[in-house]
C-alpha cells in the first residue's frame, strides 16, 4: 500500500485535475485500508502472550490445587481477553 501511495503521489507532478481528483480518491481509500490494517495488526500483538509467560502459565496450571489465588488471577488475564456472562449464557474470548 505505501508503494502505491508513492507511484501515485510521483504521477501528480504532471497530472491533469481529473486525474489529481482521482489520485487524491485513491490515495485517501488506501490510507484508510492502511490504517485499519495497522489497527488490526496492533490489536493481534497486544493479545500474544510471551512465550516466558506460556510457561509460567504452563507451571501454575499443572500445581492449580496449590497455586495462590493471585497466581491464579494472574493466569487467568494470561489466558483469556473477556468474560462476557449473562443468566442464561457465559462467552470466554480467549487470548490463545
Amino acid at each position: 500500500m505505501e508503494r502505491e501511495i508513492e507511484k501515485l503521489l510521483d504521477t501528480l507532478s504532471a497530472a491533469n485535475p481529473t486525474l489529481i481528483a482521482y489520485a487524491n480518491k485513491k490515495i485517501e481509500t488506501l490510507d484508510d485500508s492502511r490504517q485499519s490494517i495497522s489497527k488490526q495488526i496492533a490489536d493481534l500483538q497486544s493479545n500474544v502472550v510471551p512465550p516466558d509467560r506460556i510457561l509460567q502459565i504452563s507451571n501454575h496450571l499443572e500445581d492449580w490445587d496449590n497455586v495462590a489465588f493471585d497466581d491464579r488471577r494472574k493466569v487467568v488475564n494470561g489466558l483469556i481477553s473477556i468474560i462476557r456472562a449473562t443468566s442464561e449464557n457465559v462467552h470466554i474470548e480467549w487470548k490463545i
